[in-house]
């Protein structure tokens, strides 16, 4: 018997980049769950083919195409969703981008590619959502935060800084509305395996520091994030807000250094 503590059934929940990778797989646990889901990103032949393959559910998984770096597009998405679904319980803002440098070698264009879609798309998308979710008196937004602001790896500097910015936007959007019915959590991934990682982690030096690191000796699959996105989501977190929570198998405990155990 399932427990309507942790069900997400019948939840209309709106994936930000959910075409692909962590936002795929979570949109697909939701739609597993029997949660009317609806996936973004930009590309309308990536869209569509996710949403076929991931509609396993209830409902078949629905798609739109939407540019979080464009403002006005984030807007006619909202609007969309609403009126072809009634509401929004649960906002998964997922899409992200990276490029790896040298912060000597970032340029003015870099710098604004990361940022625009990881922190400036990240916030006007739970703006636009949170503002309907207000008027409802009710909603969870979950914003897909990472190992970078726990520590920043080197490399990744736009990319951290932006994911450090999601961070305080999670903890200042759950101190303003938490009050009026709306949760905001983030969900930080650890080494995750996707389309966009394996050809970091097809590098034997790199696996092999990865999965040491790791104190349960191994790189994450995207379904690993699936159950806390779940109980974020879930009338089980009701008292969880502003906090984020790092589903890394255990990166993030301590320094695990190279020295033998007595």
């Amino acid at each position: 018997m399932s427990d309507p503590l942790f069900s997400v059934a019948e939840q209309v929940v709106l994936v930000s980049g959910g075409s692909r990778g962590i936002g795929k797989a979570l949109a697909a646990g939701f739609a597993e769950r029997d949660a009317r889901v609806l996936i973004t990103g930009r590309e309308a032949a990536t869209l569509e083919a996710a949403a076929r393959e991931i509609s396993t559910g209830k409902y078949p998984v629905e798609y739109q195409v939407c540019d979080v770096a464009r403002p006005n597009e984030i807007t006619r998405l909202v609007d969309a969703v609403l009126a072809r679904m009634g509401r929004i319980d649960t906002l998964l803002n997922v899409a992200g981008v990276n490029r790896r440098k040298r912060l000597e070698t970032v340029t003015p264009e870099d710098y604004d590619f990361v940022l625009k879609i990881n922190l400036h798309g990240a916030f006007w998308m739970a703006h636009a959502v949170g503002r309907r979710m207000l008027e409802q008196g009710r909603g969870a937004i979950i914003n897909i935060d990472s190992l970078n602001t726990f520590a920043p790896l080197k490399g990744v500097g736009p990319y951290a800084i932006s994911k450090a910015g999601l961070q305080m936007m999670t903890r200042s959007m759950a101190l303003e509305w938490s009050g009026r019915g709306v949760r905001v959590n983030g969900l930080a991934p650890g080494f995750i395996l996707t389309d966009l990682t394996h050809a970091l982690w097809s590098d034997p030096q790199m696996r092999a520091w990865g999965e040491a690191n790791t104190p349960m000796r191994r790189l994450g699959q995207p379904a690993d994030l699936v159950g806390t996105a779940i109980f974020l989501a879930s009338p089980a977190a009701a008292f969880l807000t502003g906090q984020t929570l790092y589903v890394d198998g255990g990166f993030t405990a301590g320094v695990n250094w190279p020295i033998p155990l007595p």
